[in-house]
C-alpha cells in the first residue's frame, strides 16, 4: 500500500507541474541533432532499424509526431536553432558549400549581427559547449568560438571522414576550440566522449550542450571501415553493401544517445536536465521518411517532418506522445525560458517556448513555413531564381512552385502521404495560405545577401 501511495504521489507531482514553476536558470539542457536522419529509422516511429537506446528515450519521455526542422538541408536549419529565427534572416538559407569557388562558401551566421543563445545563456552563468558539426560558417569570424561557446570540439565542414577528419574538398577538419587538433578516432565516438566529459566537468554548474552528430550523413563508414579521405585514402571494397553500413553508423549514432544518458544519471542529475533529440531534416538516399513523401531538400513533410524525442524526469511525463506543430526554431525560446536569458524588447524570435508542451499543456495553433534556398550546388554567382514555398496551418499543407505558378494543397489529417492534391477542391484555404507566405517573404527577402531574378 506504501508503495502505491508513492507512485500515486509522484504522478500527481508531474501532473500538477506548470511553466510557472520551473524556476529560470536551474535546469541543464542537451541538445542532440543526428544529421540526414529520417522519420521513419527509429523503432519508436516503426522504423525497420533497431534503435534500442533512442526507444528507451522515448518510452521515459516524450515523442513528438509533428516536430520539424525550419529547414530541408543541413545549414539553413542549424542557423535557425541558433538564432531562433527563420535562417534567412541571418543569410543562411541554403548549404554553406565546402567548395571554396561556390558563392556560399563565404556565408555564415555572423555573431556580430545576429543574436544566438550561447551568448544569451552565458550571462545566466551558464557553462556552454559544441561538440560535433558546426557547418554555419568557415570564416574564421563565423567560428563557433565567436559565439560564446566555452568549448568547442568538432568540424566546421558540412561532413567530414568519420576516421581520417578530412572534408569531401580534400581539407583536415578536426578542431578543439580555436585550434586544428589530430586527435584518432571515429567521429560518433570522439563526440561523445567529449560530450560526456563536458557533462561530468559541468555537473555542479547549469550547462548547455550541444552535440551535432554527423550520423547519420555520408560518406557510410563504420567503426572499422576504411578511410575515404586525405592522404592516407584506401581503396573501397565493393562487396560490401552501403546499407549495412548504414546500419552501423546509426547503431553507433543510437549507442552515442545511450551513453549521454547514462553519464546525466550517473551524475545525479536526471532531475534537472532536458535532453531533446531531432534532428536537422529528412532522410538521405539510405535512411527512411516511413509514411511521409519526400526526402532530404524536399518540402513536403518527409524533407523536413522529423523525429523528436524529449527527455525530462520528473517533469515530462513518461511514454507519451505529442501531436503539437514545433520546430527546430523553437528550441533557442526554450532554452531562453529554462535559463532565465532573454532577447531585447525589439527582438523578436519565430519559435515558442516548448516548456508548456513538454508539461502537456494544450496545444498551440500556430503557422510554420519554408522555403529552400536560391543558390543550387552549381551557382557560379550570387544572382539566383526564385524557389519553391511551403506553409502548415493546422491540418492543412500548402506547396507552391517557383514564381507561384502552381500549388498543391494537402489535408494531412487524412492524407498524412500527401498523395492527393485538394487544391481545386478548396480554392479559399489555398488563396489564404498563398497570401500569408507571400507576406512572410516580404519579411524575409530584404534579408537576403543577393537578388532575386524576377519573371
Amino acid at each position: 500500500m506504501k508503495t502505491i501511495l508513492i507512485i500515486i504521489a509522484s504522478l500527481l507531482s508531474i501532473a500538477q507541474t506548470s511553466a510557472q514553476d520551473i524556476q529560470p536558470g536551474k535546469t541543464n539542457i542537451i541538445i542532440i541533432m543526428a544529421d540526414d536522419l529520417g522519420y521513419g529509422d527509429l523503432g519508436s516511429y516503426n522504423g525497420k532499424q533497431k534503435t534500442p537506446n533512442l526507444d528507451q528515450l522515448a518510452k521515459e519521455g516524450m515523442r513528438f509526431t509533428d516536430f520539424h526542422s525550419s529547414g530541408t538541408v543541413c545549414s539553413p536549419t542549424r542557423a535557425g536553432l541558433i538564432t531562433g529565427r527563420y535562417q534567412h534572416k541571418s543569410s543562411v538559407d541554403g548549404v554553406v558549400n565546402a567548395d571554396p569557388k561556390h558563392p556560399s562558401h563565404s556565408f555564415g551566421v555572423d555573431p556580430k549581427s545576429q543574436i544566438t543563445f550561447p551568448s544569451l545563456v552565458k550571462s545566466q552563468g551558464y557553462k556552454t559547449a559544441l561538440i560535433g558539426k558546426w557547418h554555419i560558417g568557415y570564416q574564421q569570424r563565423y567560428h563557433p568560438m565567436n559565439f560564446g561557446f566555452d568549448r568547442f570540439v568538432g568540424f566546421l565542414s558540412g561532413n567530414i571522414d568519420y576516421i581520417s577528419h578530412y572534408d569531401r574538398q580534400g581539407t583536415f577538419d578536426w578542431w578543439h576550440n580555436n585550434e586544428q587538433v589530430k586527435e584518432e578516432g571515429y567521429s560518433t565516438h570522439l563526440i561523445t566522449k567529449h560530450a560526456t566529459d563536458f557533462i561530468n566537468a559541468n555537473k555542479e554548474k547549469p550547462f548547455v550542450l550541444y552535440v551535432a552528430h554527423e550520423a547519420v550523413h555520408d560518406p557510410m563508414q563504420g567503426p572499422n571501415s576504411r578511410i575515404q579521405r586525405g592522404p592516407n585514402k584506401q581503396k573501397q571494397d565493393k562487396n560490401i553493401k552501403a546499407s549495412d553500413v548504414y546500419k552501423e553508423v546509426l547503431t553507433e549514432l543510437d549507442i552515442s544517445v545511450g551513453k549521454i544518458v547514462e553519464t546525466v544519471k550517473r551524475a545525479g542529475i536526471s532531475h534537472n536536465t532536458l535532453i531533446l533529440f531531432t534532428s536537422d531534416n529528412g532522410p538521405m538516399s539510405l535512411s527512411s521518411a516511413g509514411v511521409l513523401r519526400g526526402k532530404k531538400g524536399s518540402l513536403f513533410e518527409g524533407g523536413h517532418r522529423v523525429p523528436t524525442i524529449a527527455w525530462w524526469p520528473n517533469k515530462i511525463e513518461q511514454n507519451t506522445v505529442n501531436n503539437q506543430l514545433a520546430t527546430t526554431l523553437d528550441i533557442m525560446p526554450t532554452i531562453l525560458s529554462l535559463s532565465g536569458a532573454s532577447v531585447p524588447k525589439d527582438h523578436q524570435l519565430d519559435g515558442i517556448d516548448l516548456i508548456p508542451t513538454f508539461l502537456g499543456q494544450q496545444e498551440t495553433k500556430r503557422e510554420l513555413f519554408w522555403r529552400n534556398g536560391g543558390l543550387t550546388v552549381k551557382a557560379t554567382s550570387l544572382l539566383t531564381k526564385d524557389k519553391s514555398k511551403a506553409m502548415r496551418s493546422g491540418k492543412w499543407k500548402l506547396v507552391v512552385s517557383p514564381y507561384y505558378k502552381k500549388s498543391q494543397l494537402y489535408d494531412l489529417s487524412k492524407d498524412i502521404s500527401e498523395q492527393h492534391n485538394v487544391a481545386k477542391d478548396h480554392p479559399k484555404i489555398v488563396k489564404e495560405m498563398t497570401a500569408k507566405v507571400k507576406a512572410w517573404e516580404d519579411k524575409i527577402i530584404p534579408y537576403l545577401p543577393y537578388k532575386i531574378i524576377s519573371k
